[in-house]
């Protein structure tokens, strides 16, 4: 029998940022917390479904194809970073599995059997699992963004976690494109910071309805103006009862980045 796996929020840096130049070490630690992630599993896992910031969809969608293609969903950037790959097989029979759970919980789910694996998904897995060989099944969020609706899919893909499948959400704990490299937010992201981590580290009901009231948090809006990149948290706090764990901490473009796992 497979050991039950964590679920995680983890950041996944700005576009290909891994893949590039870094003469300052913006994204150094970053990279670092991704190389360790292997390390916060109790063991290889069987496959991973990934909940992306970078798809939005009516209800929630998986992948269902046997090898995705890549979708290079970032703009501008060097030439080489659009030739980046990472060979990793989905697993439909996942998908149908996790669609299925959702269903059962009496939510809308549907698997896409075309749909692609974007940056959320390929950049981070290919620093930490970089021989492209643990099968993965990327989730969308339900263009609604509302908090209590992916913690009740969290909840509901939580018996995935026995099966071997280490469920992970792929996001930013700070996500305002303007504040990057503005010492004005320093504070704000912070503020915000303190108050997700207290409430990660709450066990799983009195964490959801802690983090239902994340847009009054201080510094929620400012660190959030749209709330897409958080919303992958909800789903891994959600799969999870007990009580969270801050696994990084760090200040990236003067501002404070954080990501947890959930047993």
């Amino acid at each position: 029998m497979p050991t039950r796996q964590p679920s995680l929020f983890i950041p996944h840096g700005g576009g290909p940022c891994f893949f590039m130049d870094d003469p300052q070490g913006n994204w150094t630690s970053m990279e670092a917390l991704l190389r360790t992630v292997p390390d916060l599993l109790p063991e290889r896992p069987r496959a991973i479904l990934l909940v992306s910031a970078h798809w939005e969809t009516r209800g929630f969608s998986f992948t269902g194809g046997a090898q995705p293609m890549l979708v290079y969903d970032y703009y501008n950037f060097p030439p080489h970073t659009y030739q980046i790959a990472y060979p990793v097989p989905g697993m439909p029979a996942l998908a149908e599995r996790a669609a299925g759970l959702l269903r059962a919980a009496d939510l809308q789910a549907r698997v896409d059997p075309d749909r692609g694996f974007d940056h959320g998904v390929f950049i981070p897995l290919k620093v930490a699992f970089p021989d492209a060989d643990v099968p993965v099944v990327e989730m969308s969020v339900d263009h609604s963004l509302d908090p209590a609706l992916h913690v009740a899919a969290g909840r509901a893909l939580a018996p995935l976690r026995d099966e071997g499948v280490a469920i992970i959400g792929s996001g930013m704990s700070f996500h305002n494109m303007r504040a990057y490299g503005n010492a004005r937010f320093i504070e704000p992201s912070a503020a915000f910071d303190r108050w997700l981590t207290e409430a990660a580290m709450l066990n799983g009901p009195a964490r959801a309805e802690r983090l239902a009231a994340w847009a009054e948090a201080p510094g929620g809006r400012l660190s959030h103006p749209r709330e897409e990149h958080l919303i992958p948290l909800m789903v891994a706090a959600g799969a999870a009862d007990g009580e969270g764990e801050r696994i990084y901490r760090d200040e990236v473009l003067q501002t404070i980045i954080s990501a947890y796992r959930f047993d």
